[in-house]
């Protein structure tokens, strides 16, 4: 499989690197999780794909991780999703399916909102919103005051999600990071009324063995049906 090039875009002094595939539209775009990048299992899996089908596909990563510049220390979810902003206003056009693994669905969810013209459909992995607010006691203990606080200002399960686009979400039973009522509970309070969950079997939080990323990739292919 022949990758695309690693390019960059300057995002608020950042740069921020990504790998962009030429193909059909809806443009796939693939977010990854916190601390992780674009070259991991289920984005490459994603990528190949995209080449299969002749499908767009944009990764990226966040600034301080991956290719990207910057020390990831310095990284927020505000600053993140910024760069996803920006990445998908200059380098896409045209309807976008957003597949986000874990803080990556966090980021997608809130892309739906301010893009929401743009956004087709949202596929999210092991997802995991508002984990500043339940996932400490679970999580990183790397994680700065900054992402924090950023992370407080962005919180979405204490409401309503006003999201209309369909939705998916494959979760893990046996996620020890991110626990299956996470899922459950975005489905609730997502206000679309095309949501499903699909729960893997013993699944746990990085859904990357090949039974896994295959049922993942099924759902996408559902989501694309109308375009493929």
């Amino acid at each position: 499989m022949a990758q695309p090039e690693v390019a960059y875009i300057e995002v608020g002094g950042r740069s921020i690197a990504h790998r962009l595939r030429s193909g059909h539209r809806p443009t796939l775009l693939f977010l990854p999780g916190y601390a992780s990048d674009m070259e991991g299992a289920k984005a490459l899996a994603l990528d190949d794909f995209a080449e299969q089908h002749g499908q767009a596909l944009l990764r990226l990563d966040y600034s301080g991780t991956g290719s990207s510049r910057g020390r990831f220390e310095d990284g927020t979810l505000d600053l993140w999703l910024e760069e996803v902003l920006a990445a998908v206003d200059r380098l896409t056009d045209g309807p976008l399916i957003v597949v986000g693994s874990s803080m990556g669905g966090w980021i997608a969810l809130h892309l739906a909102l301010l893009r929401p013209d743009r956004v087709r459909a949202v596929v999210g992995i092991a997802v995991a919103p508002d984990f500043t607010d339940w996932g400490l006691e679970r999580g990183d203990g790397g994680i700065t005051a900054a992402f924090l606080e950023s992370g407080q200002r962005l919180l979405l399960l204490n409401r309503g999600i006003p999201i209309d686009c369909p939705v998916r979400l494959v979760h893990g039973e046996a996620d020890g990071d991110v626990p299956l009522d996470i899922a459950l509970r975005t489905m609730r309070a997502l206000r679309s009324a095309d949501v499903q969950v699909t729960v893997i079997k013993d699944g746990g939080h990085r859904l990357s063995e090949p039974h896994e990323i295959e049922a993942i990739l099924r759902v996408v292919a559902d989501v694309l049906e109308p375009a493929i």
